[in-house]
């Protein structure tokens, strides 16, 4: 967002994205307008709420919204494909096909380096359906906003919780990217990994990753395997992918401290939002439903006419099914964050303006945050890092399953 062109994202030696400034190009006269957009800075929800809603939100835990839903897609294709249903991909083909779009601003994974994503302007089906299924991977959606301003049309951009917030809070700044922006779709997240996950994972099943083709974190059914497909042209899979996520994502290894004071898991500034529908009733889901929030008339209306059109398939839900099904992510974005917060500043760490302020929590908030910031420290440091290579998976998975019952008394 930059107006001088100021601002590059550049992979850093720990594997996230960071911004690099030239300062010789920089010109403070824009009053630090990255700054001003920038989430981690300061992130003042309800004034947002306001810009987006007109009003705080009543419900603390799900956000502002008029309906609750689960579904999927009406292509078994797209279904089977896809991380949760192709709730998401279907929506957006639809919009596209309908003229309520004229592209989509989506997530892939690079042809030419597959083990790192590229954000397009997808202006057909096949580059939408080319963007489909999740990444377990830092992605910098802002460096493709740019996009958007120089193109003409109406656009739907679809993020992570983080991503959503800094789009809208430009949103504030930018009108022209106010009104071409006609659609948000947000994506559950409890937290993202650095590329060093997605590098432990490969040395675990043994591959070189200059030998890596592609790299598919979710797909083939639900909850999905993550697959790999070599140059060879051989493929290797992790099935089902909750092994990968369990051993590596659950524990919190390689995550972004960022990501720990984030005070939405729900991306409750989009239009919709969608996630896993972890609900016991669906245990025998083999092929993939998603949990829909339609929190605008926006969103609402285009689910509503692209079931109409037998596009999707959507039934309604009551809120509690939806904190139910994301119970554990919930517990630890809502009622953890002010644990997060203090253990930070005790050691002299600085934290995001957050608005609303936390609420204090009991003691296993203190003690689930406590293990997770020594699960971020261990696999930052390159000694420690080596000892992960060779703990088993099965402990690994252990001990996060011992984090999950500390977090159900939060």
């Amino acid at each position: 967002m930059c107006p001088y062109n100021a601002i590059e994202m550049n992979r850093s030696i720990d594997g996230v994205y960071l911004p690099n400034v030239d300062y010789e190009k920089c010109n403070r006269q824009c009053k630090g307008f990255c700054v001003k957009v920038c989430p981690s800075y300061s992130l003042d929800l309800n004034k947002l709420n306001k810009f987006v809603f007109g009003k705080i939100p009543e419900d603390v835990s799900l956000g502002s919204y008029n309906s609750c839903y689960i579904g999927h897609s009406s292509s078994k294709e797209l279904r089977w494909n896809s991380s949760s249903g192709g709730i998401v991909t279907s929506l957006l083909i639809f919009a596209l096909e309908e003229g309520i779009i004229d592209g989509a601003l989506v997530t892939r994974m690079k042809e030419y380096n597959p083990l790192e994503p590229e954000v397009i302007l997808a202006r057909t089906k096949n580059q939408i359906i080319s963007a489909s299924k999740s990444k377990y991977c830092p992605v910098p959606v802002n460096v493709a906003l740019k996009k958007i301003l120089k193109e003409n049309g109406r656009f739907a951009i679809v993020g992570l919780p983080c991503h959503i917030q800094g789009v809208r809070k430009a949103e504030m700044l930018n009108k022209e990217l106010k009104e071409k922006i006609v659609l948000h779709i947000g994506l559950f997240c409890t937290h993202n990994v650095s590329f060093l996950a997605t590098e432990l994972l490969l040395e675990k099943m043994g591959i070189r990753k200059e030998n890596v083709a592609a790299i598919s974190y979710r797909g083939k059914g639900w909850p999905g395997e993550t697959s790999v497909r070599l140059k060879s042209g051989r493929e290797i899979s992790v099935k089902p992918y909750t092994k990968y996520w369990d051993c590596v994502l659950g524990n919190f290894l390689f995550t972004p401290i960022r990501c720990t004071l984030c005070a939405d898991m729900l991306t409750e500034l989009s239009d919709i939002s969608c996630g896993d529908a972890w609900l016991p009733e669906l245990k025998g889901d083999k092929i993939g439903t998603s949990i829909i929030i339609a929190r605008t008339k926006t969103g609402e209306e285009l689910l509503h006419s692209a079931k109409s059109k037998g596009k999707i398939e959507i039934a309604n839900i009551n809120a509690k099914k939806v904190e139910q099904s994301q119970f554990f992510s919930l517990k630890f974005k809502k009622k953890a964050l002010a644990a997060h917060i203090f253990l930070l500043k005790l050691f002299g760490k600085s934290a995001p303006y957050i608005n609303p302020k936390p609420s204090p929590s009991g003691f296993a908030s203190y003690l689930i945050a406590a293990i997770v910031y020594l699960n971020i420290y261990m696999s930052s440091k390159e000694r420690t890092r080596v000892l992960l290579r060779y703990i088993p998976f099965p402990l690994l998975r252990l001990f996060f399953r011992s984090c999950l019952m500390v977090l159900t008394i939060v």
